[in-house]
């Protein structure tokens, strides 16, 4: 009897914990509302997600003014991560019109796409569409000249589902602008490269990934390195980094 109990708490337990993570979630960059007019664009999906992101490829993405004016974004890469992760990064197909709204919207939407395009507002308290205003700017914000980034540490948090790996770099001398990190990983014991755009979080970049999810995985002993290309939201970006070679976390990790 004891056995059977304890065969149920585990069954019950293992699937209670993979309950923590959905099976689908889609992100929309610039997190900022107000854009200039040559704004850059990156939709993010996760899990199953990851699906309508591959089908960019042969599906075009819009963005569609108050008015109904339609403007094609321009797919300029797809980046699939090493975690459940799949970016798609994209340019407008001409300039935007400035002071004016424009909402997200793909070719041939599903019902469950359009479920997904929407974003919470903190202010509101709900859920809305997903959309950008325009300034009269061309762009928004310069980045700091003297923008640089230094390790801090690795770091192993264990979760219900899995741990949360990752190398931290602090950043020195941040614009208070969105800031979007081009970050290039490389395994140095397979040589093979993975790249995905970051952002930051309280001042720092997490390089790895958390319980459910993210761009860049570790084994369980090797080195890597890592450079990194800061741009703003309309892509204009600073000097690559040199690269940073760094132990994987799990080396330093004391359970």
């Amino acid at each position: 009897m004891k056995k059977i109990i304890f065969i149920l708490f585990l069954t019950f337990g293992i699937k209670s914990a993979f309950a923590e993570c959905s099976s689908i979630g889609m992100q929309f960059f610039p997190e900022t509302k107000e854009i200039g007019l040559h704004s850059m664009f990156i939709i993010q999906g996760y899990a199953l997600s990851q699906e309508t992101i591959n089908s960019f490829k042969n599906r075009v993405v819009y963005l569609e003014s108050e008015g109904g004016e339609l403007v094609v974004l321009n797919l300029q890469e797809i980046l699939k991560g090493q975690m459940k992760l799949t970016q798609a990064i994209f340019c407008p197909s001409k300039e935007l019109k400035p002071n004016t709204t424009y909402y997200l919207k793909y070719a041939d939407q599903t019902e469950q796409e359009i479920n997904q395009m929407k974003q919470w507002n903190p202010e509101k308290k709900e859920s809305e569409r997903v959309f950008w205003k325009t300034t009269e700017k061309k762009s928004l914000a310069s980045l700091n000249l003297n923008l640089s980034l230094e390790f801090e540490n690795t770091e192993v948090t264990r979760y219900g589902c899995g741990p949360s790996v990752n190398a931290i770099f602090k950043i020195k001398n941040k614009s208070a602008s969105e800031t979007w990190y081009k970050t290039e990983v490389m395994n140095l014991s397979t040589n093979s490269k993975t790249t995905f755009y970051k952002k930051e979080r309280n001042g720092r970049l997490y390089i790895g990934h958390g319980m459910c999810s993210g761009a860049f995985t570790f084994d369980r002993k090797g080195k890597y390195k890592v450079r990194f290309t800061p741009m703003n939201i309309d892509g204009k970006s600073l000097k690559t980094t040199e690269w940073k070679t760094f132990d994987s976390p799990f080396m330093n990790y004391k359970s």
